[in-house]
C-alpha cells in the first residue's frame, strides 16, 4: 500500500513538472494538488530534491518497462525499431524544455546522474537492436555498432537542444519520419532494404 501510494504521488507530481516546470512547483503546491498536508508529503520524501530525483527515476523506470514490452512482441530488428521510435516520438512530444532547464540549473548533479542512466539505457538498447539486426541479416555486417549507437544518441539528444526545428516540427510525422528513415538507410543490408521496401506501408502505420 505504501509503495502504491508513493508511486501515485510520483505520477501526479511528474505531470505537474512536465506542465509547469520544476522551479515554479513548490512543495506547498504539490501538497495542495494532492490534497494532503506538507507534513504528510515529507513523510515520503526528504525534500524537494529527493522528490525530483524519485520522479525522474520513476519515469525512466516506466520507459524501460515500455521497451521491455516491445521486446516481448517477437518482432524482427526493423519492426522493433519502428515501435521503439514511436515511443521516442511520444517522449519528445511530452518533453518540456523548462523542466529540463530547471534540472540543469538547480539540480546539476542530479541532471548528470539521470542523463548517464538514460544514455546507458538508450545505448544498450540501440546496440542490442543492431546486433540482432546483424544476426537476422537485416543490418550491414560491417556495421560498427558502438560508433553508430553513439552517433544515433548524439542525433536524438541534439534534436531537443537546438532551435533548428520548432517543437511542433519535431513531433510532426514528416520530420520524425525523415530522421528515422535516414538512420535506417545507413544501417540496413540489401536484405533489410528489401524487407523495408516490401513492408514500408505497414511499418509506416506504426509511426502515425
Amino acid at each position: 500500500m505504501m509503495k502504491d501510494r508513493v508511486q501515485g504521488i510520483l505520477n501526479q507530481v511528474g505531470k505537474l513538472y512536465h506542465r509547469y516546470g520544476i522551479k515554479s512547483v513548490t512543495m506547498d503546491d504539490v501538497a495542495s494538488h494532492l490534497g494532503i498536508s506538507k507534513k504528510t508529503l515529507y513523510e515520503f520524501f526528504d525534500d524537494k530534491k529527493d522528490l525530483v530525483n524519485q520522479v525522474l527515476r520513476s519515469e525512466h523506470k516506466e520507459h524501460c518497462r515500455e521497451f521491455d514490452l516491445i521486446l516481448q512482441q517477437n518482432l524482427n530488428a526493423i519492426e522493433e525499431l519502428f515501435v521503439i521510435y514511436k515511443n521516442i516520438r511520444q517522449m519528445i512530444q511530452d518533453y518540456n524544455p523548462s523542466m529540463d532547464y530547471d534540472i540543469r540549473k538547480y539540480y546539476p548533479d542530479l541532471f548528470v546522474k539521470i542523463r548517464e542512466i538514460r544514455r546507458k539505457t538508450m545505448l544498450d538498447n540501440t546496440i542490442r537492436n543492431m546486433v540482432r539486426g546483424k544476426e537476422e541479416g537485416l543490418y550491414r555486417n560491417d556495421l560498427n555498432t558502438g560508433v553508430v549507437a553513439r552517433l544515433h544518441l548524439f542525433r536524438i539528444e541534439n534534436l531537443l537542444e537546438n532551435d533548428l526545428f520548432s517543437a511542433d516540427e519535431l513531433i510532426s510525422f514528416e520530420i520524425f519520419h525523415e530522421i528515422f528513415v535516414y538512420h535506417l538507410q545507413g544501417i540496413m543490408s540489401s536484405k533489410g532494404r528489401e524487407f523495408f521496401e516490401k513492408n514500408f506501408g505497414k511499418l509506416r502505420e506504426t509511426l502515425e
